[in-house]
């Protein structure tokens, strides 16, 4: 998969990334530039950084890769100090490569190539998961220096993508599984669960949590010193989702009072991905097809509407629009020009690849726009450019990344004060912002 990425620009005070893209698209029709487009705005995710660690503050946030792998996302995160959450061989050397210590670093797959749990071990990175007896045989094989993390299965019915049908270990395993650890040899430290992607119901938490709380219990009887919590993924990227990261976070933090307060001495990490990027991505694409359908019972809109409209997109459910694609919800698009009062139309919006499942939004009210018009689709940061593929020779657009000087200032911890934007990638980055 190949993905572009564009230097950084500094946007000054008052403007936005929603102006930077103003600002493309009106150079891209001068031009004649038809081209899918991002424009990232890395200060979003700073501005989620200082967001989690006020609503947050005894859980240290483990960024997951697999969510959003691009350079200047992780070395962002890198650089305000954040942990990751690595699935694979290239995401470990991907974030080791950036100089993030092992310490920061949990492999955080419950299903490892043995392969890779070997490379774990040439970098450095000694945490990573487990949740059957036969993956605890392997790690004692491949890397005897591992400390081990018993991932235990959640409700999660309440999220958009339940992960407890493939990973967890049931409550009544876990006793079996640690005495195993003992016999081998392998070092528990502590226990992970994960509500799954996008939870609307908070309460997932609370009784993951004392359900943690029961198997550290059953950990120290067998003689394991477990020190590690890990609380997952499962926080929204934005706020118009059913439940607010806030409103999660006051779950978690009551919970943690009652099962793991902080005289406990157990340190708590989370996996977030979507939270951080979602809302820092917005996507430009360009109409490049259009079929206008004959007035029906379905698609009747009044008078003035008696028609329905297809549009086709130079992006789609095999690049961009992957997590959408399968989460089989509609994208909303926005036309970058649109006049007041304009009648809409029921439109649909579909991908530029050969298959009639590429379909990014179905009976969306739209104006009638033309080819060669641009439709604007904000959040798109979360398993976009890491999900799509370059199917039927269409690649993923080019990235442009920004970051804004009307940044807050005052962030008070010395660390998270300093981002220096140039050390971002050697010929990928220009200009240079220092927070003090």
């Amino acid at each position: 998969m190949e993905i572009f990425q564009s230097q950084v620009t500094l946007i000054q005070e008052k403007t936005t990334a929603l102006d930077l893209m103003h600002s493309k698209l009106e150079q891209a029709s001068l031009s004649g530039d038809e081209d899918a487009f991002y424009v990232a705005d890395l200060g979003d995710i700073v501005k989620k950084h200082l967001r989690w660690t006020t609503a947050l503050p005894r859980v240290q946030p483990f960024y997951a890769v697999k969510c959003n792998p691009m350079e200047a996302v992780v070395q962002t995160l890198a650089r305000l100090g954040a942990g990751f959450d690595c699935a694979s061989q290239v995401e470990l050397e991907l974030v080791r490569g950036m100089g993030v210590l092992p310490e920061r670093i949990i492999y955080a797959n419950p299903c490892k190539q043995t392969s890779h749990i070997k490379k774990a071990a040439s970098l450095g990175v000694h945490t990573m998961t487990f949740d059957n007896e036969e993956e605890l045989i392997k790690v004692a094989r491949a890397h005897p220096n591992a400390k081990m993390v018993l991932r235990i299965a959640t409700a999660d019915s309440g999220s958009m993508f339940p992960i407890s049908i493939k990973f967890g270990a049931s409550l009544e395993e876990c006793g079996h599984l640690l005495k195993v650890a003992r016999e081998l040899g392998v070092e528990v430290i502590g226990v992970s669960f994960h509500v799954g992607s996008n939870s609307s119901d908070p309460h997932c938490f609370s009784e993951s949590i004392a359900n943690a709380r029961g198997v550290f219990d059953l950990g120290a009887d067998l003689g394991h010193e477990m020190t590690l919590l890990d609380i997952g993924g499962g926080f929204p990227g934005s706020d118009d989702f059913i439940v607010t990261f806030e409103e999660i976070a006051k779950v978690i933090n009551q919970s943690l009072e009652v099962h793991f307060p902080a005289e406990s001495g157990v340190n708590i990490i989370a996996e977030p991905g979507r939270y951080y990027v979602a809302t820092a991505f917005t996507l430009a694409v360009n109409i490049i097809g259009k079929k206008c359908l004959p007035w029906n019972k379905d698609t009747f809109r009044g008078e003035e509407c008696a028609k329905s409209v297809k549009y086709y997109i130079n992006d789609g459910g095999f690049g961009s629009f992957a997590d959408i694609f399968h989460c089989y919800f509609n994208q909303k698009a926005v036309p970058y020009k649109q006049s007041v009062g304009q009648p809409l139309y029921s439109s649909s919006v579909w991908g530029p690849t050969c298959t009639a499942e590429d379909l990014v939004s179905n009976q969306t009210e739209l104006p009638e726009l033309q080819v060669g018009d641009w439709l604007i689709f904000e959040n798109m940061g979360a398993y976009t450019v890491s999900q799509g593929t370059n199917f039927n020779g269409f690649s993923i657009p080019r990235v442009h990344f920004c970051i804004s000087s009307s940044l807050p200032l005052d962030f008070g911890d010395e660390n998270v004060c300093c981002l220096a934007v140039t050390a971002l990638e050697d010929s990928v980055v220009e200009g240079c912002l220092i927070m003090k």
